[in-house]
């Protein structure tokens, strides 16, 4: 994949140089796909590491901040969270045309697809649990103990989130999606008290996102924290607990398959091992079940947005564009507690 006209490797080598001392091995290769920031994978004097800069061009306000991707990465490597080790952080554009950051490259594994198929069925289980695990150490982290105090807001967090996504939602310039407004409303009049638990929230946490050793099943870098804040541990649950309410044609879900003899583990055994390594946190309502999916159906409403606008920048955008209305369904299967067969 090309580099963008305004990132001038010969400038970029020579703050390579000055940062770490001349070398003669200088690599530097685009990874292709996705909705977020362009990544890079660099070698540079025996430093295998990984670029992730802002896009270039206008940027949403707020969007694409990756100067907060690289705090959370500062303040959680320290504290034991399986994190990339954050190299750097420049802020000014005058090397790559933006801010951008460099951060060790991880070996190890990753999985896009929940049922593992790149793996025995004797060994899936055992990675959902190494999945349930990094994410029980991660909230069990308080931010105001690694500097995070203010990394967004405390308290109300499903109330503040449900409205951002119900306004985006009616803000759409796409078609009715009955489903979704049926699933919007039974969360507003469903919304639970706020029981005052904050945690680190990653936003996208799933088995796509994080990296797994080579032949262990435990993590050993969670990635994208683009989305990450201050918010409540049940949100980065019940957004993990999707792969059980998906298809498998609907973003590599689980829903239909059989568990047992494809080795993958239940709902509840997940949702068990996460309260083991996280034993203060409550257990997720169908309500935060709901929310996730609710929230990823809107997501999608914005990809078939920009999809026809001719500006998505992801090559699937149209295709996964039928999305908002499946997973608006899966949500309100949620709420009745019905779970379909294969």
């Amino acid at each position: 994949m090309p580099l963008p006209p305004d990132f001038n490797e010969s400038t970029f080598r020579a703050f390579l140089d000055a940062k770490f001392g001349a070398a003669g091995d200088y690599r530097l290769e685009r990874i292709a796909g996705g909705q977020s920031n362009p990544t890079y994978f660099l070698t540079f004097g025996g430093r295998r590491m990984v670029l992730r800069k802002q896009p270039n061009g206008p940027l949403l306000k707020g969007a694409h901040a990756i100067d907060r991707e690289y705090r959370v990465l500062a303040a959680l490597h320290p504290a034991g969270v399986p994190v990339p080790r954050p190299v750097l952080y420049h802020e000014t554009p005058e090397i790559l045309g933006t801010p951008f950051y460099l951060m060790e490259r991880v070996e190890g594994r990753v999985f896009s697809d929940g049922a593992l198929p790149e793996v025995p069925a004797s060994e899936r289980h055992a990675l959902w649990m190494g999945l349930a695990d990094s994410l029980g150490r991660l909230h069990r982290v308080r931010p105001d103990a690694v500097g995070l105090a203010d990394y967004g807001r405390p308290g109300n967090y499903f109330e503040r989130q449900l409205s951002r996504w119900s306004r985006q939602w009616q803000e759409s310039t796409s078609g009715p999606i009955p489903e979704l407004d049926q699933l919007g409303a039974w969360l507003a009049a469903n919304l639970p008290p706020d029981d005052g638990a904050v945690s680190l929230a990653h936003g996208d946490y799933r088995m796509g996102n994080v990296i797994f050793h080579p032949t262990e099943p435990r993590v050993v870098a969670i990635l994208d924290w683009e989305l990450s804040t201050l918010g409540h541990p049940l949100a980065d649950l019940g957004f993990c607990a999707m792969a059980w309410h998906s298809s498998p044609d609907e973003y590599g879900g689980i829903l239909g398959l059989d568990l047992e003899a494809l080795g993958l583990p239940t709902e509840a055994e997940f949702l068990a091992r996460y309260a083991a390594a996280n034993p203060s946190a409550a257990r997720p309502l169908p309500f935060h079940k709901a929310f996730a999916l609710f929230r990823f159906a809107v997501i999608f409403v914005g990809i078939a947005d920009r999809a026809r606008q001719g500006n998505a920048s992801g090559a699937d955008a149209a295709k996964v564009a039928p999305l908002a209305r499946r997973f608006a369904i899966r949500g309100l299967e949620v709420i009745a507690g019905h779970h379909p067969g294969p």
